[in-house]
């Protein structure tokens, strides 16, 4: 009888669940959006039951609709948002607040104060991040001081905090596990990467009990069992790790100096830096790539926070284009941008700017100006923002990248791959599988209950469906590049000027 691995991918916009075979092949994947909640400008929250119950749905729905009975599941892997964050009650198993988004900006003020304190570089030195409130910390503190009862309720030991792994894992296992993984430990902003633990100081910095913290595992390993009511049989929780170091790991970049971007609703430049953490002169971060056994691998990232979710942008609130697919389409009817560049500073400015009070410009228009050079500014802000990234990345790595592998839902656009191509002037590679993410966390839940044998059987599954390479000239793309980085500059320190 043949066995498929279950990968749930636990996404900002939707959660998914896809069925792989021995191959690495998907044979089927069910698919469920989800509302986000805006209660102000520069909030982004999720509702933690929504998460879920949707989450469940899909699982349910990959194995039903295909007639494949859950006892043919070996394993299930878990990748997810990392840094949004959720506190539940532990007696109730009821969040006490809507999860907090990582796009979400509430507690820049709280960073602010951070860095003005001096904990900026012992922050950095302990975590490999920057006081940002991009990470999971601020946010928990946030939640404990504004839900009501949050702070006694925490005193009494009764609440418990988790990204969304954590939370899908309590909920599979009706409360059995609190658990996480070292990638998801390492954005959280209190977890030393160096140590492997969480960090006291850390945690009295921002006020936070330890009690509230799940227990941290390696990415790949049989944690426990989902309850038999949930799909009539157990099924082993084997894999966990956060969406880009599941997506490096799906991507098969397992040499030092391999790099992955993912083009989601962020995008997601990562780099493997081997066994030791690279400490960023250029404010990007160092993070951990995955642990398998008590092998750590570790990963320089830069973070773009707006990739794809331009385009939803372009489609649900501008209503130039009715499907996301359609923006290739529109962006070829026209054969530049007609002087038109975009910034996605939407939520502010990820690496290596860090400017969370900038905004989103479109800059450069005129009376010619049309739908088709706003959708090519669009796709050019994208490929211009991860360049930005890729180049930092080999200056603080010493490394120059041989290639990038892609993945992600608009790695699928043509356009935007031969863009990228021409901006960072080197080959661009998608694989067969762009669903990287849920294959990554599929291949470490697969690696733990042995249904792979070996991570060298696995590097012979991946295959390049197609490559891009340079065509457009350098010093034409130069002058491109120098006119959007003059619209960046023009978009920065918006919010805390006016």
């Amino acid at each position: 009888m043949e066995k498929y691995i279950l990968s749930l991918d636990s996404g900002t916009t939707s959660n998914r669940a896809i069925l792989f075979n021995h191959s690495g092949e998907i044979v089927t994947i069910a698919n469920r959006e989800f509302e986000q909640i805006y209660p102000q400008p520069g909030w982004v929250e999720h509702d933690g039951e929504t998460i879920w119950k949707t989450q469940l749905e899909v699982a349910r729905k990959v194995l039903s609709g295909k007639g494949i009975p859950p006892g043919q599941v070996a394993a299930i892997g878990i990748t997810n948002q990392r840094e949004t964050t959720l506190i539940w009650n532990r007696e109730t198993g009821k969040p006490i607040a809507n999860a907090i988004v990582w796009q979400d900006r509430r507690t820049s003020d709280i960073c602010e104060e951070l860095k003005k304190k001096g904990y900026e570089p012992m922050i950095s030195q302990k975590t490999g991040l920057l006081a940002d409130a991009y990470f999971s910390a601020t946010k928990i503190k946030w939640i404990l001081d504004n839900a009501e009862g949050a702070r006694e309720l925490a005193s009494q030991g009764k609440l418990a905090f988790g990204t969304v792994d954590t939370w899908l894992v309590w909920n599979f296992t009706k409360g059995k596990l609190h658990i996480t993984d070292v990638t998801n430990a390492s954005r959280t902003m209190l977890f030393n990467i160096h140590t492997l633990q969480w960090d006291q100081e850390l945690l009295d910095m921002l006020d936070i009990p330890a009690s509230i913290l799940p227990e941290v595992k390696p990415s790949s390993q049989i944690y426990g069992y989902t309850d038999p009511s949930f799909f009539g049989t157990p099924i082993p929780l084997a894999g966990i790790a956060g969406d880009q170091q599941a997506a490096l790991f799906g991507q098969m970049c397992l040499k030092e100096g391999m790099v992955k971007n993912t083009y989601g609703t962020g995008c997601f430049v990562v780099m493997n830096t081997g066994s030791k953490p690279i400490e960023s002169k250029n404010r990007l971060l160092s993070t951990i790539a995955w642990q398998i056994g008590k092998e750590v691998t570790y990963a320089i990232e830069g973070s773009i926070f707006m990739g794809g979710a331009v385009v939803q942008w372009l489609r649900d609130e501008m209503g130039l284009i009715s499907k996301s697919a359609e923006i290739e389409e529109l962006a070829l009817q026209v054969v530049d941008n007609g002087g038109v560049y975009f910034v996605q500073g939407f939520v502010g400015l990820g690496a290596p700017h860090w400017d969370q009070y900038a905004t989103g410009a479109i800059i450069g228009l005129s009376r010619g100006t049309n739908k088709g050079h706003i959708a090519r500014a669009v796709l050019e802000g994208i490929a211009y923002r991860t360049m930005e990234v890729i180049h930092t990345m080999e200056e603080d790595s010493g490394i120059n990248m041989k290639e990038l592998r892609v993945d992600g839902g608009a790695s699928v656009n043509n356009l935007l791959m031969q863009i990228q191509s021409d901006t960072i002037m080197k080959r661009v590679v998608r694989p067969v599988v762009t669903e990287t993410t849920a294959l990554g966390a599929a291949y470490l839940a697969g690696l733990a209950v042995g249904y792979w044998e070996s991570i060298e059987s696995l590097q012979k599954q991946w295959q390049v469906e197609r490559a891009f390479e340079p065509v457009a000239g350098k010093e034409a793309m130069e002058g491109k590049i120098n006119n959007w980085k003059r619209a960046v500059e023009r978009s920065k320190n918006w919010y805390s000027s006016r």
